[in-house]
Order: C-alpha cells, then sequence, then structure tokens
C-alpha cells in the first residue's frame, strides 16, 4: 500500500445513509451455473424490492463485464480479479447505504469467502442457485452449454471446469422446481425476518 495514500473518514456514515432509505445495507450475492437462474430472479427481486420503496442496485456478470472487468478473460486468475473488483464496488454500494444484488457464477468457494470477508456479520448473504445442470443445459438460453460441449469454449464453468458449491448458503434455490415468484418470496421473506428492511 502507497504510503501517501490515507483514508478519508466521511462525516455522513452508512447508518446515517441506510436510515434515510429505511432500510439495512447488504449483499445479496447469487451463485451457480450459468442457466441457474440467477439473473432472472435478480432481476424480479430488483423489482419488488423497488416496488416496496427500497433502494437498491443490481450487479449482473455480463453487464460488469462490458465496462469495469472488460479487460478480464476467463482464466482462473481473471476469474478472482472479477469477483474481487465485484467485491469492492458492492461494499462501496451498500456504504452507500444500499440493498446490493448481485448476479455472477463465482464457482470458487475462496473467492466468495474473500467477498464476505469485505462485510459485517450478517451482510454478505449468499443465494445459491442450485438449480440441477441438466435443466441449466436444457435452458442454455445462449448456447453456451453446447459450444462448451463442442470445444468450442474452453474453461466453462460445470463442463471443463469446476464448480464449487456453497455447504452453507444463506439461502438455497431451485429454479427447476420453484417458480420466480416464490423464489422472490423466500428471498423477502428472509430479509424482513432479518428486519434487514420491513
Amino acid at each position: 500500500m502507497n504510503k501517501d495514500i490515507i483514508w478519508h473518514h466521511h462525516k455522513v456514515s452508512r447508518a446515517d445513509r441506510a436510515g434515510s432509505k429505511n432500510q439495512k445495507p447488504c449483499l445479496l450475492w447469487f451463485t451457480g451455473l450459468s442457466g441457474s437462474g440467477k439473473s432472472t430472479i435478480a432481476n424480479a427481486l430488483d423489482v419488488a424490492l423497488h416496488e416496496r420503496g427500497y433502494h437498491t442496485f443490481l450487479l449482473d456478470g455480463d453487464n460488469v463485464r462490458h465496462g469495469l472487468c472488460s479487460d478480464l478473460g476467463f482464466s482462473d486468475d481473471d476469474r478472482v480479479e472479477n469477483i474481487r473488483r465485484i467485491g469492492e464496488v458492492s461494499k462501496l454500494f451498500t456504504d452507500a447505504g444500499l440493498i446490493v444484488i448481485s448476479a455472477f457464477i463465482s464457482p470458487f468457494t475462496g473467492d466468495r469467502r474473500m467477498v464476505r470477508k469485505l462485510f459485517p456479520a450478517g451482510e454478505f448473504i449468499e443465494i445459491f442457485m442450485d438449480t440441477p445442470i441438466n435443466t441449466c443445459e436444457e435452458r442454455d438460453p445462449k448456447g453456451l452449454y453446447e459450444k462448451a460441449r463442442q470445444g468450442v469454449i474452453k474453461n466453462f464453468t460445470g463442463i471443463d471446469s469446476p464448480y464449487q458449491a456453497p455447504e452453507r448458503p444463506e439461502i438455497r434455490l431451485d429454479s427447476s422446481s420453484m417458480s420466480v415468484d416464490h423464489c422472490v418470496d423466500v428471498i423477502i421473506e428472509y430479509l424482513v425476518r432479518r428486519e434487514l428492511i420491513s
């Protein structure tokens, strides 16, 4: 760390910012295979919370790779850096008092643990989209599984690159057996129970 760089403390605290929004900041971290329903459920949750008057921001894997992480590929090192950047941005947004919703495959346990450590206890909420891979392949909205099976795409999670499933996620959902509305309801019930929203 450069000794000429110092941390500036803000006069308005994260608690002040969250209090004015009548919510508590947190990061809802969706993880799961491509096609598991991460983006679909994250978007539906974002709409549901917005309609209830809460202040949110949605970070989607594809969108972030168009800008903040456009210089990164899909090697293991680049994937780690991608998640590190997302974690740091998410922390800034929660410091602003927001409920942050992120949708990234984030296949490695160590990377998700790294992000969790950035947040106070209870603010990192891991949502595991535990949708069977055969369902994800049947959906294959971008045709990625087919390309991976053909060898056109290398290092594809679930095919030739591993996915390390969370052992104790705060929330576990399966979009092959649960509707979008049901998934959203489960998450909102969790947020209310934890008094992150009222």
